[in-house]
């Protein structure tokens, strides 16, 4: 896909931000329920635009000129390397001020400002979501991550007692809790196929979760990328087998959305989950859920909502009193990536992980093994190193050096996972390495 061009940049930032620039809508939305513009968010994409123009994405990812404005866009602590942006990564400064901006706003008045001012502006923000997804606004719903997401798919599905789940191992751990409950409460039967780490061979994955299906088969559940080692799997693939044996598939995406491009239709997924307070770099507390919209009256919401809202996809958001701030932020972080460019963050991601990989195989490759083939991969990536125990390791980085990473202790691997984000700078990556360096030679304290 080809960069887009300065001015490009400004009007897909203008339209995130404004909703100037954008597809007539089956709304007909007042003034105020447009996302506000906020200069800010213009002038730190503007700032991005230039040095990028007509570059391909792996030329400009090793661009330390360009990386450091996008560092400047955010106020974290630098007295400490966050290597777990996995987890929740910061937001940029600009997209935390319209955040609190709307917050303090709120709070003149609640039951106005936020109900009847702010509350409004979500359908720009759903029609932003949808159009990056590639899918219907009136097919997604703003959740407050991936879980709410996913449980929403999970307990709302209708499964009679005797209905299996097919499920891996490496699914995410509030998944498979959830699924277990729905073992316990409605007697259906869970069943778990495991798979390598790294996978050599994604067909092989495909084929265990085939052999694991049965005619009582009524859906399969599955991260789209898998937290413990950065695998992504093939969600197409999956997508058609289900199709094929009138299958759901439910796709936990909480690690792959704005990690690397993707849209709906190359998936061919009917449920899609995903946090935005990840890689989207949103603020706390955001995600979606994306129903296919023959779906959405079959799926029950996690809570009630009436009947008439049977095929409304809003019927997911019916949660009670929440802040309107949180996501209405999200327009301006959908901004400030797109105006980044999702393949120039994806090869940024790689090219930072790529580096610190490169430095412990070449100090000593035999005890080196990614639990992901970088082929199939991202940005998070989860290392074993022969000799050196998991938790001990992560516990002397963080006391030394004041290093985040993330100990990975699951029952068929263990592992470091390391996830550097955008903000991250080469002096941080290498400072990890230098330090895996030493505990591979000295070995831990």
């Amino acid at each position: 896909m080809p960069m887009p061009s300065r001015r490009a940049f400004l009007r897909t930032s203008l339209g995130a931000a404004a909703g100037a620039v954008v597809a007539p809508s089956a709304f007909a939305l007042p003034p105020h329920a447009l996302p506000a513009f906020r200069p800010r968010a213009l002038a730190v994409a503007a700032d991005l635009a230039g040095p990028a123009d007509g570059r391909d994405a792996t030329a400009v990812a090793g661009d330390e000129d360009f990386w450091a404005t996008v560092q400047r866009a955010f106020d974290v602590d630098r007295t400490l390397v966050n290597l777990n942006n996995g987890g929740v990564s910061p937001t940029p400064t600009h997209v935390l001020d319209a955040m609190m901006r709307d917050l303090r706003f709120s709070n003149g008045a609640p039951v106005h400002e936020m109900w009847q001012v702010l509350e409004p502006r979500i359908e720009g923000v759903r029609r932003e979501l949808a159009r990056e997804f590639g899918c219907d606004p009136e097919e997604l719903a703003i959740t407050r991550n991936a879980s709410e997401a996913m449980e929403t798919l999970i307990l709302g599905l209708d499964l009679r007692r005797g209905d299996e789940a097919v499920v891996t191992t490496q699914n995410y751990p509030r998944m498979l809790t959830a699924w277990d409950q729905r073992a316990r409460r409605d007697g259906i039967v869970v069943r778990r196929v495991t798979f390598a780490a790294p996978l050599q061979d994604p067909a092989t994955l495909v084929a265990a979760i085939r052999a694991a299906m049965t005619t009582r088969t009524r859906v399969i559940e599955l991260p789209h990328l898998v937290n413990w080692t950065g695998q992504i799997t093939p969600i197409r693939d999956l997508a058609r087998l289900a199709r094929e044996r009138g299958v759901e598939l439910l796709v936990d995406g909480a690690h792959a959305f704005a990690h690397f491009p993707f849209t709906r239709d190359a998936l061919e997924c009917d449920y899609y989950g995903t946090s935005l307070h990840k890689w989207l770099l949103a603020p706390i507390g955001t995600g979606f859920l994306y129903v296919r919209r023959e779906k959405i009256a079959g799926m029950w919401p996690l809570m009630a909502a009436p009947a008439e809202m049977t095929a409304n996809v809003r019927k997911f958001e019916e949660i009670g009193t929440h802040p309107a701030a949180n996501h209405n932020a999200i327009a301006p972080a959908l901004a400030f990536h797109r105006a980044l460019g999702a393949e120039r963050k994806a090869a940024r991601l790689r090219y930072l992980r790529d580096r610190w990989v490169a430095r412990l195989r070449a100090e000593d490759a035999g005890r080196v093994r990614l639990l992901a083939e970088p082929a199939q991969s991202g940005g998070l990536a989860c290392v074993h190193v022969d000799g050196l125990d998991v938790p001990k390791l992560q516990a002397q980085l963080w006391a030394t050096d004041r290093i985040i990473t993330t100990p990975i202790v699951h029952a068929e691997f263990s592992g470091l996972r390391v996830t550097p984000n955008v903000y991250t700078t080469l002096d941080e990556v290498d400072l990890f390495a230098d330090r895996m360096v030493s505990c591979m030679r000295r070995g831990l304290a």
